[in-house]
């Protein structure tokens, strides 16, 4: 986890002191479901616990470099942590770990954390549609064009666009449910999951108190499809990122200056260029976006496993599960920042939807003269024509606009009435039916 991408609440999921916690709080309540149904003493499980609580209420730095230095000696993590929570239990430490396995407590820990960590970005993917909700009603009537290929092609509202990235959100958020619900499992069922030497009561209590749901077969692990589809829903809504992150990018290029991202006093874009002001935020969330997608191969590639386990998807797990979590965390909550503070442009959207002299009305033009009475492909040429003649002169002493040359075409002029021409050129008409949009997309109109 790099510092300057992190934010705390996050990083304190990954936290040492907090995965020791839940291991003991695994531990603690496997006892309790083992005195529950006579296996062990209630007087244990009762000692387990308050002596286990306050051991890591207390947890310091001195204790866990202890549990280092007894790992050290073992090489093995949930034996030296075990060894160490048994220095402070005493003699009913005898009882915790019955019958049970290491990656019963480690499988189920990732199980929390991750669940942890997804109720941390549901949160932050709330905030960044707030922004995009609010900035989408504001520029519901706002004039501008729209692209494809990157070139103009028709126009539409700024309020519009940024529904349609509000929608992917959305659909993103769904999917991280989803993926949390998935991730939520718990699993303690032993050496090569057969419930041998515990019984599965334990596991049904340790899953209840813990809000997971129980893992139907866990052979030794709980199965790394549910990891595999938990990251890449991560991937996905990196992506979200990116594309809204590419947009603004693009929107503030000094050719299209659209709209741009806040300047904050006293920032510097350049150390050579007093006049720069550049995207950082969005070309930083693009950078991010790639970073959480990487995590998405390596998720897939643990899915295979040998036999009941094997531990070759443990070290990609301890990278890519802070990491990837911490990072979209501060994507999120940096982009989220940065729409509600957008700098809007809507004169300069108009005067780019209206730079090519209005060529960007042809498909309405081209609907008009075949309403007049003029074939579709004649009306199709007609059109190209006029806007071919209007697009190429742009600059040039000789230029017409769009509807100038419409006007002096024989084929158009005495066919076509000016109000029929009139009305196909009001961008208007392109803003009609925001109200059925946005019903669809905020169930609000």
């Amino acid at each position: 986890m790099v510092p300057r991408y992190t934010r705390p609440a996050m990083a304190a999921i990954w936290a040492p002191e907090n995965r020791f916690r839940i291991w003991f709080e695994i531990e603690a309540l496997a006892c309790e479901a083992m005195a529950e149904i006579g296996e062990i003493p209630t007087e244990s499980a009762a000692t387990i616990r308050t002596r286990g609580d306050a051991m890591l209420a207390a947890i310091s730095q001195a204790d866990l470099d202890r549990i280092d230095e007894i790992e050290r000696e073992t090489r093995h993590d949930v034996i030296a942590f075990l060894t160490w929570l048994a220095s402070g239990i005493g003699e009913d430490s005898r009882f915790v770990h019955l019958g049970m396995t290491s990656s019963d407590v480690l499988d189920t820990c990732l199980s929390v954390q991750l669940t942890q960590a997804a109720d941390l970005l549901l949160v932050d993917l709330d905030a960044v549609l707030t922004a995009l909700k609010t900035r989408a009603l504001e520029h519901k009537h706002t004039p501008t064009i729209g692209r494809s290929h990157g070139i103009h092609a028709e126009p539409t509202s700024f309020g519009l666009k940024l529904a349609g990235h509000y929608a992917e959100f959305a659909r993103n958020r769904t999917r991280l449910l989803a993926a949390r619900a998935e991730i939520a499992t718990c699993a303690i069922s032993g050496a090569v999951g057969t419930f041998a030497h515990v019984d599965p009561r334990i596991e049904a209590h340790v899953a209840e108190k813990l809000g997971l749901s129980v893992e139907p077969v866990s052979t030794q692990i709980i199965p790394r499809d549910r990891h595999a589809a938990f990251f890449c829903t991560l991937a996905v809504i990196a992506s979200g990122i990116e594309r809204l992150a590419t947009e603004v990018r693009h929107l503030q290029r000094s050719e299209v200056r659209e709209a741009e991202e806040f300047f904050h006093a006293g920032q510097k874009g350049s150390s050579a260029m007093p006049h720069k002001r550049n995207p950082v935020l969005s070309e930083n969330l693009t950078g991010l976006a790639r970073l959480v997608r990487a995590a998405a191969i390596p998720a897939l590639e643990n899915v295979t496993l040998w036999h009941e386990r094997d531990i070759s998807h443990s070290s990609v797990e301890r990278a890519i599960a802070p990491d990837t979590t911490v990072t979209l965390d501060f994507a999120l909550a940096r982009l989220a920042g940065m729409i509600e503070k957008l700098t809007i442009y809507p004169d300069q959207m108009t005067a780019n939807l209206e730079s090519l002299g209005g060529v960007v009305h042809s498909g309405e033009i081209l609907l008009a003269l075949a309403r007049a009475g003029i074939s579709r492909e004649d009306s199709y040429k007609i059109v190209q024509r006029n806007a071919m003649a209007t697009w190429s002169t742009i600059g040039k002493p000789e230029h017409r606009s769009f509807r100038a040359n419409l006007d002096a075409d024989a084929e158009v002029a005495g066919r076509v009435p000016p109000e029929m021409l009139d009305a196909a050129m009001d961008v208007n008409l392109h803003l009609a039916r925001l109200d059925d949009i946005f019903l669809r997309v905020f169930g609000e109109a």
